[in-house]
Parts: structure tokens; sequence; C-alpha cells
């Protein structure tokens, strides 16, 4: 679904309160498909219901997720097509010319000073609004678990995905590890990736930025599409991850 346009474009971020000494932040770094007015992308509408645009079901879960465990959490208010802030800032894919086959005009001819505007605009105050989090945890006392929360599509060039849900990590895997054994023994017989459907060493990216750059525990969680497409889903998703982050984090 596409989002209305507003009279006021957002905050490039939507700020969750939680409590700063649970142990926890949460991200979701592809969760909205608004573009503001004033920035012409040249995208076709029906490609913002798409995976290029933002990450299906991903906002709702964190959003349900950090009220359960009262965890704050960021989450962005715009696509991912203007620009991408699960990447570096020197990264070829920050701002995408090409995404799933779809062309982005708009993109296309973008210079340094239009993407350092972008980068202003969007990509910092996203960055801010986590490193605000993890600071005001580290100041409760708690040594804070980054953990940011994504989808992936059920196909990938027409070959179909097995994996329910991933669990993404680069060095450490002081919370990935516990968190794909508990997944793995969840009675639902879940396919769980190991660092698939996706490798989690990506210099630059949310994690390697905040927490990997500082020895914070942390993992990056990929959920099936179709399995959060719709509330129930999502509701369910959100409540299994409550009740194995819960006790990892508490420990």
């Amino acid at each position: 679904m596409i989002r209305p346009e507003p009279d006021t474009p957002p905050h490039p971020c939507e700020i969750i309160p939680g409590d700063p000494a649970c142990g926890l932040v949460l991200a979701c770094d592809h969760a909205s498909n608004f573009v503001p007015p004033d920035i012409v992308l040249g995208v076709a509408p029906e490609e913002f219901s798409r995976h290029i645009a933002y990450d299906i079901g991903a906002a709702a879960v964190t959003r349900t997720l950090a009220q359960a465990l009262n965890a704050p959490a960021i989450l962005t208010n715009f696509s991912r097509l203007i620009i991408d802030p699960n990447r570096g800032r020197a990264d070829p894919t920050l701002v995408m010319r090409l995404s799933d086959g779809a062309v982005v005009p708009g993109n296309a001819r973008i210079d340094e000073a239009g993407k350092a505007a972008r980068i202003a605009r969007f990509y910092e105050p996203f960055d801010a609004g986590i490193a605000a989090a993890l600071a005001a945890a580290e100041r409760a006392g708690r040594v804070p678990s980054l953990v940011t929360i994504h989808s992936f599509t059920p196909y990938w060039r027409g070959v179909p995905r097995p994996w329910h849900v991933g669990i993404l990590y680069d060095r450490d895997d002081r919370l990935a590890r516990p968190l794909i054994e508990a997944l793995q023994a969840d009675p639902a017989g879940l396919i769980v990736g190991d660092n698939d459907p996706y490798g989690g060493g990506l210099p630059g990216d949310t994690i390697d930025r905040h927490a990997t750059v500082r020895g914070l525990p942390n993992a990056l969680v990929e959920i099936r599409q179709d399995l959060i497409a719709g509330e129930n889903g999502q509701r369910e998703w959100a409540d299994r991850f409550a009740r194995i982050l819960a006790p990892l984090i508490a420990a």
C-alpha cells in the first residue's frame, strides 16, 4: 500500500520511546515507502508496493515487538529508493539507480551534492536516533543489544527461498547464535537461515556503524515477506521474537 502524502512531510524517523534500561534497541531501516512530494524519483506508483521501496511487514513487527518488550525503536519514514540507511556512505548502492529491474530516473544523474543533501535530510537523523537510544541505554547502566528488523522476498530470480527467517551477523555472534538456536527449536519447525538469505558482513551498514564498531551485541533479523504481509503474521512473529529475546537480553 502506498502511504498518502501528508500536508507536512513526516520527520525522517519514527522514534518509539522505551525503557533505556531494558538492554535492547530496535531499528527498522526500511520501514516505509514514503517519498516526500519535493523528491521526484520517476518510478511508477505500483513499484512502491514492492520490496525495492521498503521491507514489507517489517515496520509492524518492529512496533509490536517494541511494545511487547518496552524497548526503544527507531524506524525510517522514507523509502529506501531515496537513500538506503543500511549502507555505508561510500557504498555504490547508497542511492540506487537500478533496483531489481526497475530504473530509478530521479537517481540516475544525482551528483555528490545531491547525495550529501539526502544524507543530511534522511540518513543522518536515522543514525542520530539510533545513537541516542544506545547512549541512553548505556547511561542507564546496561550494555545494549542492537537488533534490526528486515524482510526478504519469497523468491529471488524465480527461485523459491526456503527460509522462514534468517539471522545475520558479522564477527560477533553473541546474540545471533542463541537466536538461531532458539528459532531452530521452535515447535513450528522453522527453516532458519544462518547468515542467509544474505551475508551479515556488510561494511558500513547499520549494525556495523552502531554495534560492531562499539563492541555491542547485535543481530539483523530477516523474515520472509509472505509470512508478515498481514496483521496476523506480523503479530505472530513479533510475539515469537518477544518470547525469544526477553530471556536472552535479561541474561
